[in-house]
């Protein structure tokens, strides 16, 4: 492996860290249909026709971006170890220097996004394994064909390729949901005794609803009666509380006293075991989302 096969296969590489996008896409998708979308459906129909509509646009850019910060700092650092180990096969070394890499880009999100390393590390070493195989598909093509591929005939074959497993991966949910392993999130069911409690959330907001209907909130977030955005009642504040039923999921109606917001449902999700309380205010394609937990 040197430093010319790096450069020959750094263009299909591109191409097919492109087209596997909205194949992982997709492999999301199918997953969140056994978790709760808060009744936001994940940005909705707009949202989602917005992304097909720029998806020709971001695609090849974002296919370059992840060449340049995770495929070639991967392949460059296995390169000094393929000289001096020349046993194993290129897609050896390739494959342990993405994955070196794809550690590092996970320690990184891990400090400053906090997201879970030990999720996120496996994850992005998985976006290194289909170009790899594409590479040397290409490869072995040209090399049997005698004909290497030019600038638009690896962009048809990665569109086409891409096609392709959109649409075996497509058939795959609708058989998992068919024959029932995968199933639709279903939101606990919540009865007035077992909303009555302590609720916490963000920044400090607080809702206990008491027996007898009687409620008190400590900055909780409320509904603007002006405009679609949540306002922040500071303090500590009373007023009342229903159980109540809306959209197939149990919940709270709650009014606070004082004139701090208007009266706000309060939705079932999480689980049976850790239930949540949620409510959205705002476009309904881009809703505003507040969750409360059981304190």
């Amino acid at each position: 492996m040197g430093w010319e096969d790096i450069r020959r296969d750094r263009e299909a590489a591109a191409y097919a860290s492109a087209a596997q996008l909205p194949v992982a896409f997709l492999v999301w998708w199918i997953g969140t249909f056994g978790e709760d979308d808060y009744g936001t459906g994940y940005g909705g129909a707009l949202g989602l026709a917005c992304l097909c509509l720029f998806l020709p646009l971001v695609l090849p850019v974002l296919g370059l971006v992840h060449t340049a910060v995770h495929l070639l700092p991967g392949w460059m650092l296995a390169h000094p170890l393929a000289r001096r180990f020349p046993g194993p096969p290129r897609w050896v070394w390739r494959l342990l220097g993405t994955t070196a890499v794809a550690a590092l880009w996970a320690a990184v999100a891990a400090l400053l996004l906090n997201w879970p390393f030990l999720t996120t590390a496996p994850v992005l070493a998985a976006f290194g394994l289909w170009p790899l195989l594409w590479c040397a598909f290409v490869r072995r093509r040209a090399e049997h064909t005698g004909r290497p591929w030019g600038c638009l005939g690896l962009a048809l074959a990665s569109a086409l390729t891409c096609a392709g497993l959109c649409v075996v991966t497509l058939l795959g949910g609708i058989l998992a949901s068919a024959t029932g392993l995968l199933r639709d999130y279903e939101p606990p069911k919540l009865s007035a005794a077992r909303l009555t409690g302590e609720w916490r959330g963000e920044d400090g907001a607080v809702l206990r609803l008491l027996p007898g209907g009687r409620a008190e909130a400590t900055d909780l977030p409320q509904p603007d009666p002006d405009g679609w955005d949540f306002v922040t009642c500071h303090g500590t504040h009373t007023g009342t509380w229903t159980a109540g039923t809306r959209n197939g999921r149990d919940g709270a109606s709650v009014s606070l006293d004082g004139g701090c917001g208007e009266e706000l449902f309060w939705s079932a999700s999480g689980t049976d075991e850790e239930p949540e309380l949620f409510a959205t205010v705002g476009d309904p394609d881009a809703p505003e989302l507040r969750v409360l937990e059981r304190g």
